[in-house]
């Protein structure tokens, strides 16, 4: 399990501390799962972990708001997916965010 204090509130903060602990690969959202940009491998929904999730809102603004998803895959790889939530969130995001079946906070 990850170890982040509640003082880390920056998006930049956590994802340092994220990639430090070897979450290095960014995620992206396609029509056929997650997306490692690193190897372009596709990831469904039964094969991902969302280990932790980080809720922020933005300083100017409380209407722009973002997760980040630190996510491990049944075969190791390990990374974030980043998200708005709310009206602007990603409805392929969303959608397979619902189907992940191990999401640990």
């Amino acid at each position: 399990m990850i170890d982040i204090k509640d003082e880390m509130s920056s998006m930049v903060t956590v994802l340092n501390k994220l990639n430090s602990e070897g979450y290095v690969t960014q995620f992206k959202a396609s029509k056929k799962g997650r997306e490692s940009i690193t190897n372009n491998k596709t990831y469904k929904p039964g094969q991902v972990q969302i280990v932790h999730f980080y809720r922020f809102e933005g300083e100017s603004d409380p209407g722009d708001a973002s997760i980040v998803y630190a996510i491990e895959t049944k075969d190791g790889e390990k990374g974030t997916l980043i998200d708005s939530y709310g009206a602007e969130s990603d409805p392929q995001i969303e959608c397979f965010i619902k189907e992940v079946h191990d999401i640990q906070k």
